[in-house]
């Protein structure tokens, strides 16, 4: 496998990672807030997918920079002086849209409101798209690959003992290379 491919693998399966602790999170959250599972009375926003989605995953989202700034895109430079923080937060704003769309649908036009069809319309099937989008515009708009290094330029001048090696006349008694 060539170094390109080999450095894709090696983004893609620490993106994941990272992405599935930030899933794991935002998962749990979502649905605390929504459904509660008898921890409280009354889930906190029950009734309120969207804002529990937005709320879980704004969670998650704090999560995955972390994790992809510092481990998953380790190797690349941040395309923007603030570290790639405001580019990230959009793309994954704008890639949270899916997620919520899947969830709307859901519930509004085909009118599933138990926590295995929110479970499936926002965190398989939006999750599943929505990664796919974050990936390739993480990549692409935030974390940038990084630049070759310059290849180090050639100075046989600078090595001991090599045919166009100077000797370094310090003593003040001329050239000592003769005629």
């Amino acid at each position: 496998m060539g170094d390109r491919w080999q450095r894709l693998v090696t983004e893609a399966s620490r993106f994941l990672g990272v992405g599935l602790l930030a899933t794991i999170v935002a998962l749990f959250l979502f649905n605390l807030l929504l459904h509660g599972f008898g921890l409280f009375d009354e889930a906190l926003l029950r009734g309120r997918p969207i804002l529990a989605y937005v709320v879980a995953n704004g969670i998650g989202m704090g999560i995955s920079y972390r994790g992809s700034r510092s481990w998953a895109f380790r190797e690349r430079e941040p395309a923007h002086p603030d570290g790639g923080r405001i580019a990230f937060v959009a793309i994954n704003l704008a890639t949270m849209l899916v997620p919520i769309a899947c969830l709307w649908v859901s519930r509004n036009v085909m009118g599933l409101d138990d926590p295995l069809s929110d479970n499936i319309a926002a965190n398989v099937l939006g999750l599943v798209l929505g990664m796919l989008g974050r990936f390739y515009l993480l990549r692409r708009f935030v974390f940038v690959q990084p630049l070759p290094k310059p290849p180090l330029p050639h100075l046989p001048h600078l090595l001991p003992g090599t045919p166009d090696a100077q000797d370094d006349d310090r003593t003040g008694s001329g050239d000592r290379r003769g005629p």
